[in-house]
Order: structure tokens, then sequence, then C-alpha cells
């Protein structure tokens, strides 16, 4: 447990993703911009908000909308410029609100002038910033490693004759972690943005930095010939030598040295599953915390989702970030269901990740309780789905946010935005549901303000109690009980000693005591306190 003297800022707080091209457009090019963040502050700050985490908005040519970075240190023109940013800085900082940037380590742009000076002069200096093999001893790809996004994780550059490594797009090459002018040049990046104001770093892919030095062939789990959608290729292999390498972790406590003194957070995407391997990415002066990606990716399934909950809680009660959703995935109201049976999922596992300790993250609209916007085919814009055949891409969870009912939900003063999708109904907006005292972001406003008036449910010893069924969590602390009735009927949970009251529930329940016992509605999570 941390003391209270030596606690980190972060110790107890909610963070919110605003995803840059979609969370607000202030110039009324139909594309998301930090003049439009900065203008919505309020709006977090109401919702009770204490950090917020920008995906890129650095100068790129939107091959990944944002992830392949060609310049660390610049502003690209379509979210605006640096001084934009110093003045989303300072609103947020006005409000009580710490800002993160979203740092991309593992690879950079291939239109990036590193990788350009690479490809000119195969024996310049910026050559071995990124990762060349010869072909294969009979030719071809040096291994069997394939790309996130689809096709081999090899490009060969016809010019040397050699290939070079890339875990997403051919136009984000990976960096080489080994050479360690990489090392420096992210130093620089960093403290450049911590002098601008800069709270911390979310780092994308951050398991991802290192490769195997003697680049073997990952082993195979299933044969991939048959598939297409290139997330199933890519989990048909075992990632032994092209992920999560133990070196990786070295990198943030050197990172951690950096941003200390400006008391920076390190915020880590570790796409790991093994919790002990998730282990060692927040020990002894690395990251800070890290997201556990599991739910993200899942489909309504109660008892994997409590068990692996309770898995990765049971090693890192403090250090890691809880999320439901993301911009990397289909929604969780989506994903869960659907609807308000969707919602309701959704709602009840926030709840009782909110209870688990650690910094919660909620995904822009996530409190509003919505599912993936409709998108037509020909508008699809993830390189996922515009080039694998099929795939379904993630497009539908980075519609624009539904700000009222106006032009694109108010979201731009053009219709013409960047992922058209149909409008939302007012009901599913910012402006219809705070007019509604019943509405999801009500109950999202009042979850957040509940967690923060009491550290029962981010401080202290957490104890997994018994319950009925594999579907239901129950979770308590020293002033608090949270149950997650994840089942599709009530249930009854045997209770601590005690009269208790009910504190928070993830759907209204009215006024609740209970002692001895308490039924839990199906899909419901409710928190109690010692009356």
């Amino acid at each position: 447990m941390t003391s209270a003297a030596a606690a980190p800022w972060w110790h107890g707080t909610m963070g919110y993703e605003a995803y840059a091209r979609s969370f607000a457009d202030g110039d009324g090019d139909g594309i998301g911009d930090l003049a439009g963040i900065a203008a919505h502050v309020g709006h977090l700050a109401w919702l009770g908000v204490d950090a917020l985490w920008i995906t890129p908005f650095f100068r790129s040519p939107g091959f990944d909308h944002g992830y392949d970075v060609s310049d660390y240190t610049d502003v690209d023109p379509i979210h605006g410029t640096l001084d934009d940013f110093d003045t989303l800085v300072a609103a947020a900082h006005g409000v009580g609100i710490k800002v993160i940037v979203d740092v991309v380590p593992n690879h950079t742009s291939s239109l990036h002038p590193w990788f350009l000076a690479a490809l000119s002069d195969p024996h310049g200096p910026y050559r071995d910033y990124y990762i060349w093999r010869d072909p294969a001893p009979g030719g071809g790809h040096p291994n069997n490693w394939v790309s996130h996004f689809g096709g081999p994780a090899w490009t060969l550059d016809p010019v040397s004759g050699q290939y070079y490594c890339h875990l997403f797009l051919p136009e984000q090459p990976d960096l080489n972690w080994r050479n360690p002018s990489v090392a420096d040049e992210f130093d620089a990046i960093l403290r450049f943005w911590c002098d601008r104001g800069a709270d911390g770093f979310r780092i994308d892919v951050a398991h991802a930095l290192y490769k195997d030095e003697q680049f073997r062939d990952n082993p195979l789990i299933r044969e991939p010939e048959q598939l297409t959608d290139p997330g199933e290729i890519f989990q048909s292999f075992e990632h032994r030598y092209d992920l999560d390498q133990d070196e990786t972790v070295d990198v943030y406590r050197r990172w951690k040295r950096i941003v200390a003194p400006y008391q920076g957070i390190l915020v880590g995407e570790v796409g790991t599953s093994d919790p002990v391997r998730i282990s060692r990415y927040v020990a002894d002066g690395a990251l800070d915390t890290l997201f556990y990606l599991k739910p993200v990716w899942m489909t309504w399934q109660p008892l994997v989702l409590l068990d692996r909950l309770r898995a990765v809680h049971e090693l890192n009660p403090e250090r890691i970030s809880w999320v439901v959703d993301n911009h990397d995935s289909s929604r969780s109201v989506s994903r869960f269901g659907g609807g308000e049976v969707g919602a309701h999922r959704s709602m009840a596992v926030f709840t009782l990740m909110a209870s688990l300790g650690g910094m919660p993250f909620l995904y822009q609209g996530q409190e509003l309780g919505i599912g993936d916007g409709i998108i037509a085919p020909e508008h699809l814009a993830d390189p996922v789905a515009t080039r694998n055949v099929g795939a379904a891409g993630r497009d539908g969870c980075r519609t624009v946010m539904p700000w009222n009912d106006g032009i694109a939900n108010g979201f731009s003063t053009t219709s013409d935005c960047w992922l058209p999708a149909e409008d939302r109904p007012l009901e599913e907006t910012v402006a219809g549901q705070i007019a509604d005292p019943a509405s999801w972001l009500h109950r999202y406003r009042a979850l957040v303000a509940y967690r923060k008036a009491t550290p029962a449910l981010w401080t202290g010893e957490a104890t997994w109690m018994d319950t009925p069924s594999g579907a239901v969590g129950a979770l308590r602390r020293h002033g608090a009980v949270t149950i997650a009735n994840l089942a599709d009927e009530t249930v009854t949970v045997e209770l601590p000693p005690g009269l208790w009251s009910l504190g928070f529930a993830s759907r209204a329940l009215g006024e609740t005591e209970a002692t001895g016992s308490i039924q839990v509605p199906a899909q419901t999570a409710v928190i109690l306190e010692p009356a």
C-alpha cells in the first residue's frame, strides 16, 4: 500500500482518452484538433476527470491516423500548432486536469527524416536507427514474423536488397532500440514535451521495442493459411521473439529518471496477457501504471472476464490502468450485446474496475453509454479495414464525439468530417443526456465522484470474496464492498458482518441497506459502505 505522504498525484485519479481526430473540431475543417479539445475541458472537469490522454497529434502523413510520426516535436497542422498545445495545457491545468501525451517509440513514419536518410544512405548513421535484415538463405522474408495490420512484418528495400521490419504498416518502420542513438533521441523528445507542460506519457505498444537479437521464427499456434482477418492471423503465432523482450523494461527505467523531476507519469500500453510478464513493466522503477487490455478485446464472457481481472489484480492492485474501451476496438456496449443490455453490462464492468485501485480510464463517449457509430463501407478509413478484405477495422469506435444534435453532432461546423457516419439522436449526445438526470452521463459522473470521495476504493488491502457464481465478482476493502453480478439472473451474496448501505449502483436501485446478505440484480454492480 502506498502511504498518503508518498502517494503520487495519479493515485486515486480517473483518466480519460480523447481521440484527437474525433473529439472536437475547433477550426471547422472536419478534423478534430487541440483547440477543439481545449474548448471542451469544461466537460471533462464537470465529469470529474483528473488526467487527459490525447492520442498522437504530431506531424504525420496519416497512414495510421497519427501513429506514423514524421516529427515528434511538432504539431501536425491538421491538429493545430505548438501554441495550441500550450493553450490546451493551460486550459486543462486551469481546471485541475493533467495532460498525458501519446508517444510512439516502436516505429516512425516511413517519411520521417531518419528513415528517408536510412534509405538514401545504407552506410550512414541513420541506417542503424531501424531494423534491417538480409533475405532468408533461400530468399524471401528473413523470418515468419507477421504484421498486426496484415501481411509479413518485412518489406524489401529494392535498392539495398535488405528487408526492414515493421510490426504494423510498411509505412511504419520499426526502430532499432539496440542502437543507443535511438534512446538518446527519445530522451530529448520526452524532455521537449515535459518542458512544454506535459504531465506524462502514454506509451504506444510499450511491449514491442526490443526484438530478439537472433530474429528467430515465432512458434506457430495454428495454421493461418485459411484466415483473412489480420488480428486472427497475428494471434496464430506465439510472439516469443518479436514482442515482450526482457530488455524493453529497461527503457522505462531510463524514461522514469527523465520524467521524475517533472512529476511525470508513464502509462504503458502493454499487450502482454500473462499477469506475471505484465508485472515486470511496473516493477523496480519502470512504468508507473499500464493498461490491462484484455477486456477491450473481449465479447460478453463474464466468467473469463472476471477470472482475468482477478488474476491481474492480485499481482498489481495499484499499478494497473483499467479499461473496457479505447480507440482500437469496438465499443464495449456493442461487444457486450448492444443497446440497453450492452450499456448496463459495460457500466457494471466499469463500476467493478473503479473499485480495483490503480488508474481507470474512460474513452470518449463511454460516459454516454453509446455503441459503435454506423459507417458506410465506402467511408471506412482504418488501414486494417481498407487494406484487408473483410476485416472489420476500428472505425466504429472512432466516430466523432456527439456533443449535440446539430451539424456533425456538434463536433464541427461542417458536415464534411474526416470519418463520415450516421448522426446520433439527441438522447445519445452530451446535450441530450446532461438534461436528463437519469442518463448514462449522470450515472458515470456519479461513479467518478463517488470514487474520488471514497478512498476505500483505491487504498488498503483488497480481498476477493466468495460468491455463488463465477459470473459474480465481489471485492472487499476496509471501507467498501463492491459486487459485480454479470450473470443473467439476480444473485444473493453473503456480506461481511455489520450493516451495509448502498453507496453506488450501476443502475437505479433506490436506497438499500443490508445485513448478512444482499440480492444484486442481473448485470448490475453495487458498491456498499458501512452504514
